[in-house]
């Protein structure tokens, strides 16, 4: 091979090394256009997601939607009105005028006597009518347990002041003698008649034990209006006569709640105060003397009187015993 052709293939070959670096693309540098550092593990590509161009345009993006999600937070927080902070009042406050000014007359912190109690209690009754006066004994007892499930009955020594309509569940023959003793209605087929019409417009319901079967299909209706008879309450008896006038006379019946607490009235704002605190020594006497032996220590741990509507007194426990 000549010289000059040797030279002209060496030539050719340089052409075509200078033809293929100018047509390879350039060293991309480690930086967007933006002059934003890229991760190096994952290099940019000429085109698609990963290239500089659609990762400048994705950023600007979220950005754009960081802005936009800002602003309407900012017009959300601006449109809501905070609603003005409501002042707190105390249950006193929110009672009628002549109620607090009643309340007044009463010291909260004070254990009063019984007999100062029962008459602060007629002194500050805020209605019109002659309201009652009631007396709530807290008790340590526990009514889930069958021993300590306290109820008794007695007759007040100047009775309730209420009305009493008395029924007597007896044989038809007894009906006229008990009407008069006192019963508003006596006799089998009467009672009958009226709870088959589920009316119960009246407070005693008293029963001949021989006769108790037949109140069964009542009891639903009977229980929860605490109407059904029961020997325990004096409500279940053959001396049906006495019970009619004790009802009428002002029989209480008193029974333990859920909470320990046993509530009952003791008379009228319009008694004597005597009268009152007769009747209350009266119940509590009864309430001590239905003590379970399974109750240690004292029975009644406080105790506190008040009209109808009206504030509430504490009592000292120790000045209610006899």
């Amino acid at each position: 091979m000549s010289k000059a052709k040797v030279e002209n293939q060496s030539e050719n070959n340089q052409k075509k090394e200078d033809e293929k670096e100018k047509q390879a693309p350039k060293n991309v540098e480690n930086t967007t256009d933006d002059t934003k550092p890229v991760d190096a593990d994952k290099p940019l590509a000429k085109a698609g997601k990963r290239s500089a161009k659609a990762i400048k345009e994705a950023e600007e993006k979220a950005d754009k939607e960081a802005r936009k999600a800002k602003s309407a937070q900012t017009e959300d927080e601006k449109s809501v009105k905070k609603a003005p902070v409501q002042k707190t009042r105390s249950k006193l406050e929110r009672r009628s005028k002549n109620y607090r000014n009643s309340a007044k007359k009463i010291d909260s912190n004070k254990y009063y006597n019984l007999s100062d109690a029962i008459a602060l209690a007629a002194q500050t009754s805020t209605v019109k009518f002659d309201a009652s006066v009631e007396i709530h004994l807290n008790l340590n007892a526990d009514p889930k347990l069958a021993d300590q499930n306290i109820r008794g009955s007695l007759v007040l020594p100047h009775g309730t002041g209420k009305t009493m309509r008395v029924a007597v569940f007896a044989p038809s023959e007894e009906a006229a003698a008990l009407k008069n003793a006192g019963a508003d209605i006596a006799g089998e087929d009467e009672v009958i008649n009226l709870l088959s019409k589920e009316n119960l417009d009246l407070d005693i319901l008293i029963a001949h034990p021989k006769l108790m079967s037949q109140l069964a299909r009542f009891a639903k209706l009977l229980g929860p209006k605490g109407l059904m008879p029961n020997p325990k309450s004096g409500t279940v008896t053959a001396n049906l006569a006495k019970a009619v006038k004790e009802a009428k006379g002002g029989r209480v019946e008193y029974r333990v709640d859920k909470q320990g607490i046993i509530h009952a009235s003791i008379g009228k704002v319009s008694f004597k105060q005597d009268q009152l605190v007769e009747n209350a020594k009266a119940l509590i006497n009864s309430i001590y003397s239905a003590k379970p032996a399974s109750v240690k220590g004292a029975l009644i741990s406080s105790i506190s009187v008040t009209s109808t509507m009206g504030p509430g007194i504490k009592v000292d426990v120790s000045s209610a015993k006899s």
